[in-house]
């Protein structure tokens, strides 16, 4: 502890625990600088040296590739050599996509009697085994082998964790979100099936998103649904949150029901009826041929609470307030999307 005082002439005093009550208390003003004595230690962390491994790893037996992890996308290349061309154009195509898929690369002998027809590259989707997609193009054209890596290693149906929340709601888009059990694959299956069916011209405008429904249960609750209940679909975009208003399980792979969900959102339909509750319907042609008839003809006779109500007394929806909106970045806090792009 040293002490700065301009009654000690301008002097620097050393502060021990005997002497600091009586140096201070002879002082009208006193600066006081508090450190630690001894060498300070300072620690580095190498962020860029996972960026400088290989991101190929290459395969010593054949038979190791029944061992990957059948949770991620695999990108699977046989070649005659490691210099080859077109094994160096699948380690340019790895380096860009290392945190898409995992690579594997077999070489010479190891992987002679699966290259009858010579270097290829294969695809393995997860929680699959012996159903590789192989790439029929050229090897040696980088960009058709990316766009091609791209295509399968980047889904467009992705998996929102806390740990991916904030950069995935940084983006900007609303999200369409499946709700789900974590034992349950198969609504996940259908909802990925679904969305490369009917969305996929919606890429550039939406997020689609599963999420483990156990884990986030917090948004279930706004939606006044539980993990009972699931799974469940909805569309969170940033200001509030719709669900879908039909069975998951039952009435995804009806035509056109999950695009116009998405439609309804784009043209503010979802939004205008929280605030003003359903858009009038219609009149069936019977019922106004009906009306049409006067006394003629027949029908059943009106009761006073059979009149319409009018718009404003119609009972409005109530979606409940975004809970995504609060895993985004602070809007005080420097990011390169919103403060460089």
């Amino acid at each position: 502890v040293t002490l700065f005082s301009h009654i000690v002439s301008g002097e620097v005093a050393s502060l021990t625990e005997s002497n600091f009550e009586s140096v201070v208390a002879g002082s009208d003003v006193a600066i006081v600088n508090f450190y630690v004595p001894g060498k300070i230690l300072f620690a580095k962390v190498d962020c860029d040296r996972e960026k400088f491994k290989d991101p190929v790893q290459e395969v010593a037996h054949i038979d190791n590739l029944d061992d990957l992890d059948t949770k991620k996308r695999h990108m699977i290349g046989c070649f005659e050599s490691k210099v080859s061309d077109s094994s160096r154009t699948f380690s340019r195509v790895a380096s860009m996509h290392r945190d898409d898929c995992e690579f594997h690369a077999a070489f010479g002998q190891v992987c002679e009697a699966e290259r009858t027809a010579g270097d290829f590259v294969s695809f393995r989707p997860p929680n699959t085994l012996h159903q590789d997609v192989k790439y029929t193009g050229s090897l040696t054209d980088f960009t058709a082998l990316q766009q091609w890596v791209a295509s399968k290693c980047v889904p467009i149906v992705r998996e929102i964790t806390f740990e991916n929340a904030e950069e995935l709601t940084e983006e900007g888009l609303p999200f369409l979100i499946l709700f789900h059990h974590p034992d349950d694959t198969a609504s996940v299956e259908l909802f990925n099936q679904e969305v490369n069916n009917q969305l996929l011209q919606e890429k550039a405008n939406v997020n689609f998103l599963v999420a483990d429904g156990i884990k986030f249960a917090h948004p279930l609750h706004h939606l006044g649904k539980s993990t009972s209940d699931l799974p469940l679909l909805a569309i969170d975009s940033f200001r509030h949150m719709y669900l879908f208003p039909h069975n998951v399980k039952t009435d995804l792979t009806k035509p056109g029901l999950l695009k116009q969900f998405v439609e309804d959102l784009h043209s503010g339909k979802l939004h205008r009826e929280f605030h003003h509750g359903p858009d009038p319907t219609t009149q069936p042609e019977t019922e106004q041929a009906a009306q049409e008839g006067g006394a003629e003809t027949k029908n059943i006779p009106r009761d006073s609470s059979d009149e319409s109500k009018p718009l404003s007394q119609q009972k409005n929806t109530s979606p409940p307030e975004s809970t995504f909106k609060k895993l985004a970045p602070s809007r005080n806090r420097y990011t390169i999307l919103r403060d460089e792009l």
